[in-house]
């Protein structure tokens, strides 16, 4: 029996139920309130379940090591850390031997709590399904495929393009699904250094329109459509749905939103389209 235990079978008796509460109220003003006890250190995976870059090491992806990616995804999908939203990659992984990939699903897994985690392969890789994991077999140079895919998951509220990196694809991809992503969403596209290479379905002509990067970098014209002095430009859907186009080495992170801000150009460009007039007043007998 402990020494507290002790006391108060000794005491209780004579000084009654409500002397001892009594009692042990002068020792909590008398002693002070006791200190918590200290919240035992985190290990492993959860220890470092804040750092993408770590977890990206930790799992070896590489999205952390032969590229740079993580810092940018932590910076740019911190704000869902633990929110509930699916997450949908395009390109699982492991291709030199049977039974390999899902680095990355395992890695937004543990860095996304309380997020489904979708993977797109034209493999299958079912061996990688779990607890908020699940695997897609598909082809993403086929919209029908990706619509199919779409279907089943629902709202998406981050794509990554991790896939083939061939333009066609890329770009089959990205006008198939961004119009699905919500709103407020992010969309990514990987390893942009194939856009340059002809061996991969890229051209050398940085002016190409039929890479990837000359989609993308299209986009950013799209962001000032208000600007544009022709009258008779129709703004395309992304040029309406795009807030923010962000240019890294190989990586490509769009964000989706209503782009709508106004422009003073009317003002600005007075030769061209002249002073505004007043509308005139309205006599009333």
């Amino acid at each position: 029996m402990s020494i507290k235990s002790a006391v108060k079978k000794a005491v209780k008796p004579v000084v009654g139920e409500r002397g001892w509460e009594t009692l042990r109220k002068v020792k909590q003003r008398t002693v002070g309130p006791q200190p918590k006890p200290k919240p035992k250190a985190l290990t492993g995976v959860a220890a470092i379940s804040d750092d993408l870059c770590k977890l990206a090491a930790h799992y070896k992806t590489d999205k952390w090591g032969a590229h740079k990616y993580a810092k940018h995804y932590q910076r740019y999908l911190q704000h869902l850390k633990n929110k509930e939203f699916n997450l949908l990659e395009i390109g699982i992984g492991g291709y030199a031997r049977a039974g390999q990939g899902g680095a990355s699903l395992r890695m937004w897994k543990a860095f996304f709590p309380n997020a489904q985690i979708h993977g797109v392969d034209i493999q299958d890789k079912s061996f990688v399904d779990e607890d908020r994991i699940t695997t897609y077999i598909g082809d993403q140079s086929d919209p029908d495929s990706l619509l199919s895919i779409a279907g089943k998951i629902g709202k998406l509220d981050v794509i990554i393009d991790d896939g083939s990196h061939r333009s066609p694809h890329v770009i089959t991809t990205f006008k198939t699904l961004f119009p699905l992503l919500a709103d407020g969403g992010i969309y990514v596209v990987e390893d942009t250094q194939s856009s340059y290479w002809p061996e991969w379905m890229g051209s050398e002509d940085l002016d190409s329109p039929d890479t990837s990067m000359g989609l993308l970098k299209r986009l950013t014209d799209g962001l000032n459509y208000e600007e544009f002095v022709d009258e008779d430009y129709k703004p395309t859907y992304t040029d309406r749905n795009i807030v923010g186009v962000h240019f890294f080495h190989n990586l490509v992170i769009i964000e989706k939103g209503v782009n709508a801000e106004g422009s003073n150009k009317r003002q600005a460009l007075k030769a061209r389209y002249g002073t505004p007039t007043a509308p005139k007043a309205t006599k009333t007998s």
